[in-house]
């Protein structure tokens, strides 16, 4: 094994595979070292890491120097925050994050929407002053191993990011949500969306790789398209709804209030949507604070035999794998969480893929924080 403190080969292309326990290592220890407690710490590393070992890499650790270090820094997460619940119905519990690290809370929160739903069959947790938790898909999929489907939604608090269709200012964030569920021994279905056509962290990924973005990404002030990812910082462009493109813009943007109404307004979370928002010039305004999660588990063994239940999603999910593939079609047909499952297991099984620079940028975290930096074996 070596430790990577230059960065070899091309920025572009070169990787190195990390065992995944030493990058949960690492992770875990600069948390901790940011006075995050253990058991916080690992989790919230876990969290991060599976961005970069699902392939979200615009959500791994790039995010760790980017903004979850900097959130620690400014007091705008409290690695001890503990948070609060503020009125408990039994199957529905109204929380008060205290500005805790999202990367661990939106995990408890799920965890507690799984325990209330084992009791009444569904649990509903209300979040807010919650922080930035990464993949949303990584913590509503935590219930499926418990047979139980989970959905989270977060707004992206006071941020203002993207504007509503035919409007000259932004009102709203980029507003992600996801649906797990269980499929018998096949991988969980895990839908983990934006709401707006990509999140922000895609463009940023393509402006630091230097590479063109799709059209219906971005859009400058007459609405024409914006392939330069580097023009959104630069202020230039704007992001577009999910559909945009295809006319469709208006149910990217519905399902952006739809989570707004159920993971700011419910909790009484920061709004994006709010007087103040009006005030803007069109590009992004406001920060991150406040930001508000809504966390559902359901528990289908409550209201059918469970066998039967898991024999349904094993029909389900099986049928899809099974339809033929159209002309053209490269690979088989799969449903939202598959290739990420397959990638997760070949991370966990080769090393999880980290760009060159990025290690770079790591091994200087380590030596700011005073822990072992990360040791590689494999490059490729």
């Amino acid at each position: 094994m070596s430790t990577v403190t230059s960065a070899p080969g091309s920025a572009a292309t070169h990787t190195v595979r990390v065992p995944y326990a030493e990058l949960l290592r690492f992770t875990t220890d600069v948390f901790t070292a940011n006075h995050l407690p253990p058991e916080r710490a690992e989790l919230a590393a876990e969290a991060l890491c599976y961005g970069d070992a699902a392939g979200m890499d615009s959500h791994g650790l790039v995010n760790l120097t980017r903004l979850y270090l900097p959130l620690l820094a400014e007091g705008r997460a409290d690695p001890l925050a503990e948070p609060a619940v503020v009125a408990d119905r039994g199957a529905a519990v109204l929380v008060d994050a205290g500005n805790a690290l999202g990367l661990w809370q939106a995990g408890a929160a799920m965890e507690l929407a799984a325990e209330r739903a084992a009791r009444f069959g569904i649990g509903l947790v209300s979040v807010r002053r919650a922080t930035h938790f990464g993949c949303a898909g990584h913590h509503a999929a935590r219930v499926t191993g418990r047979g139980m489907i989970g959905l989270l939604a977060s707004n992206c608090g006071r941020q203002r990011i993207a504007r509503p269709p035919g409007g000259a200012v932004a009102l709203l964030g980029t507003n992600p949500w996801s649906v797990a569920a269980p499929a018998g021994e096949l991988p969980p279905y895990v839908l983990d969306m934006s709401t707006t056509a990509v999140p922000t962290g895609r463009v940023r990924a393509a402006a630091r790789a230097a590479r063109p973005i799709p059209e219906g990404w971005l859009a400058d002030e007459d609405g024409r398209p914006v392939t330069d990812p580097a023009a959104f910082d630069r202020g230039e462009a704007h992001l577009l709804w999910l559909g945009s493109g295809s006319g469709a813009e208006f149910k990217g943007f519905g399902l952006g209030l739809m989570v707004e109404v159920l993971a700011a307004m419910l909790p009484g979370a920061g709004l994006g949507p709010e007087p103040a928002a009006l005030d803007g010039d069109g590009g992004p305004t406001g920060r991150d604070d406040d930001i508000g999660l809504f966390a559902l588990a359901i528990a289908p063994a409550t209201l059918r035999d469970p066998g039967q239940v898991a024999e349904d999603a094993r029909r389900l999910f099986s049928t899809v794998l099974d339809c033929p593939p159209a002309g053209g079609q490269v690979g088989p047909v799969v449903y939202p969480g598959w290739h990420e499952a397959r990638r997760t297991a070949e991370a966990h099984r080769d090393g999880v893929p980290l760009a060159a620079p990025l290690l770079v940028e790591l091994a200087a975290v380590a030596e700011q924080f005073g822990v072992r930096p990360i040791a590689v074996e494999v490059a490729e």
